[in-house]
């Protein structure tokens, strides 16, 4: 005798959990704190995670331990976005977020976790019995949730197992991503902050500054742009960055939005060109972009004055001590701490002889290229992911 098939999302899970209504104590290593910007797409986003001791992990999941193929939902900021939890993730729940454990015998995981993404669903938990849009999902309407129309569980892993493949392979280019950058930061460390270039072992070093080397400031390699652009200027395709696409620690500007969606003056971004979030600069935002397009006031735009310096200066600006150094002149303002640009442009540059910064630059901006070749599989992995689930969800490709 098969089982009915479930009614609601309650009927489809063994449990649905709310977090704990309290804020965590972090540290700087330890379990994975998911809090709802970590919930992506179907993925969980550890990039940028806090963490927590595994006394507070206990504490923390006394009401339900996540496993692999269990289910976190945010319930605000993102609101509505869904992720699985993966074979190796050892996490627990952050505030607003939400623990499910899908039946195995009535849906499967990955088709469940697709199944609330699409819009249909995400429509329904927004919009909940109030019907009039919200900011944030209710309990309540989490467990009451409709699902009607599901497929047999034959069909719901076909379509599971298709929509997660795409999010395998981000995952695996977004992990290569990760490699690179931290092969960048390590060349440049070892070069610029630790001098151990090479020839070091015969080169004298003066004052902190090798022989042969230039002392130059950051302001001598590069200028700031301020190209104002009014949205209704540009086409609305144009990609828009806004200081919620750029990532903390990674100078890879992978996500972008559209003109159309900002109504203030922006300013104008070259391929090529360096963004660096001012607000907060502690938040260490800065990133390359990878196409030409708008982006906040709140970025500063930094061009480099020549491509053979191009490499030195991103690793600069995006480097922790540089990042540390604006942190601590930065201006206060009206609602919150801004970088002084001023205190930035002095920032001290040893510029090493021709020869070593083209081997430098050489090395970086092989990095830099395959980044962009990664960034831009991931845009088209997202987009035909995107394109695939509604059709598979509404039947109308078979699989």
């Amino acid at each position: 005798m098969s089982l009915q098939s479930p009614r609601t999302l309650d009927d489809a899970c063994d449990f649905i959990v709310d977090c704990l209504h309290a804020t965590a104590p972090t540290q700087a290593d330890g379990y994975p704190l998911i809090r709802t910007p970590n919930v992506g797409k179907g993925r969980l986003d550890l990039a940028d995670v806090y963490r927590i001791s595994e006394d507070t992990y206990h504490i923390w999941t006394k009401r339900a331990v996540p496993e692999p193929g269990d289910l976190i939902l945010a319930r605000e900021a993102p609101a509505g976005n869904v992720a699985i939890i993966k074979e190796g993730e050892k996490v627990c729940l952050g505030q607003r977020t939400v623990h499910l454990r899908p039946n195995r015998a009535k849906v499967d995981p990955d088709f469940l976790c697709y199944f609330l993404l699409d819009a249909p669903q995400q429509g329904k938990l927004m919009a909940g019995e109030t019907g009039a849009t919200a900011k944030h999902v209710n309990m309540k309407d989490i467990r009451v949730l409709e699902l009607s129309g599901l497929p047999g569980l034959k069909i719901q892993h076909a379509i599971g197992s298709l929509l997660a493949a795409y999010d395998d392979l981000i995952e695996n280019n977004r992990r290569r991503i990760d490699l690179l950058e931290e092969a960048a930061r390590q060349l440049y460390r070892e070069w610029f902050v630790c001098l151990r270039f090479p020839g070091h072992e015969h080169t004298r070093i003066t004052k902190g500054i090798p022989e042969g080397w230039k002392s130059k400031t950051l302001g001598d390699l590069r200028f700031e742009v301020r190209e104002s652009i009014s949205p209704e200027s540009v086409e609305p395709d144009t990609p828009y960055i806004g200081l919620e696409h750029i990532p903390r620690r990674s100078i890879s500007l992978t996500e972008w939005g559209r003109a159309e969606q900002v109504t203030s003056s922006k300013h104008r971004f070259r391929e090529g060109e360096i963004l660096f979030g001012k607000i907060r600069p502690y938040f260490h935002k800065v990133g390359i972009a990878f196409v030409d397009g708008v982006a906040s006031s709140d970025a500063i735009v930094i061009r480099p004055i020549d491509l053979k310096v191009h490499g030195m200066v991103l690793m600069t600006v995006s480097s922790d001590p540089f990042v540390a150094v604006t942190a601590q002149t930065m201006r206060e303002g009206s609602k919150m701490p801004r970088a002084d640009w001023k205190q930035m442009q002095g920032y001290p540059v040893p510029l090493p002889p021709d020869g070593l910064l083209g081997s430098f630059e050489s090395q970086i901006q092989s990095i830099v290229e395959q980044l962009k070749t990664l960034s831009f599989a991931n845009h088209k992995l997202r987009a035909a992911r995107d394109l695939l689930l509604p059709r598979l969800m509404g039947g109308e490709i078979s699989v």
